[in-house]
């Protein structure tokens, strides 16, 4: 199992904050660093304020030199699929083919309002979600010399020379999550390298990984193609005094961590951490929220990784 960082800029945190929490990320051996894709606190004052995804990860790019750069995930509602291909693309260049897109429909309200982003209906943010993925993956694969077309409902493009073109191997890997058991899985099933199913149970995660292998099977795609993943928040301690300190640190209750996170001492990590594995999970991302506390870190790292490679 490979275990990736994965911050909340939008909760407070200076780009310089996440330079450090990805410089730990890479020093400390984890595989990758992610950040969600969000505009609005969801709780406190937000200080200093929002930085954007994209930007952020390009800095990143030439400040890292191993680790994985991506969002989980890029709200559809924020940008055109057109130029988000080209950001994304422009930053796998940067990074020398290290970066992945987690791109979702988008669903946080509020934010939309605050910085005057439409916000349409679910039904059509799940339907131009789904144009989105076409028109990113299509520009991303058009061979070079060649031209671009499509004609959606919501998006059309006519004539683009699908440039620039990601660097790495195989093109930049997709993700596509969430808990819907329908169109989602059908979704990652065509367009997606991984599916992710975040903040939920062992059980949840059977099932819905269960889902997307029947997904890829009814798509005549073969299953193990596709990684599944789950992401579920971080409070490790190396003893119950740590533990405490680290959940009122992130404003939450050490018995609610321990029932829906990876929550408590090194060896209680290692054995949620196998549970899910057990369920399939190939990857975890693990939400840091405190990310002042590289030594938290530095704990998973060396106590908790070692026992899952």
């Amino acid at each position: 199992m490979l275990l990736r960082i994965f911050t909340e800029p939008q909760m407070g945190a200076t780009y310089d904050d996440l330079l450090a929490v990805a410089r730990r990320t890479e020093e400390t051996g984890f595989d990758a660093f992610f950040r969600s894709d969000h505009y609005l606190t969801m709780g406190g004052d937000g200080l200093p304020g929002p930085t954007d995804a994209w930007v952020t990860l390009a800095g990143l790019a030439r400040e890292t030199s191993r680790i994985r750069l991506g969002t989980l995930m890029t709200a559809g509602t924020f940008r055109l699929p057109g130029p988000l291909a080209i950001s994304v693309a422009q930053v796998d260049q940067m990074s020398g083919g290290r970066v992945e897109l987690g791109i979702g429909s988008g669903w946080f309200e509020d934010e939309h309002t605050a910085y005057g982003i439409p916000f349409p209906s679910l039904g059509e943010r799940f339907d131009r979600y789904e144009e989105q993925l076409a028109v990113v993956s299509g520009l991303w694969s058009t061979p070079p010399g060649q031209t671009f077309d499509f004609a959606g409902r919501h998006y059309r493009l006519s004539r683009s020379p699908a440039l620039p073109k990601p660097v790495q191997e195989g093109g930049i890997p997709i993700l596509v999550g969430g808990r819907g058991e329908k169109r989602t899985p059908r979704l990652a099933a065509r367009y997606a390298a991984e599916f992710n199913v975040p903040f939920a149970s062992v059980g949840d995660n059977q099932r819905l990984f269960a889902a997307v292998r029947n997904a890829c099977e009814e798509a005549d795609r073969d299953p193990s193609s596709l990684v599944c993943s789950s992401a579920l928040v971080l409070c490790v301690g190396k003893d119950e005094a740590q533990i405490a300190r680290r959940a009122a640190a992130i404003g939450r209750d050490v018995d609610d961590l321990r029932a829906h996170g990876v929550a408590g001492t090194p060896a209680q990590a290692v054995d949620v951490l196998g549970r899910y594995a057990e369920a399939g999970a190939e990857r975890v991302y693990l939400q840091v929220l405190d990310l002042a506390d590289l030594d938290h870190l530095d704990l998973v790292a060396a106590e908790v990784a070692p026992q899952l490679r």
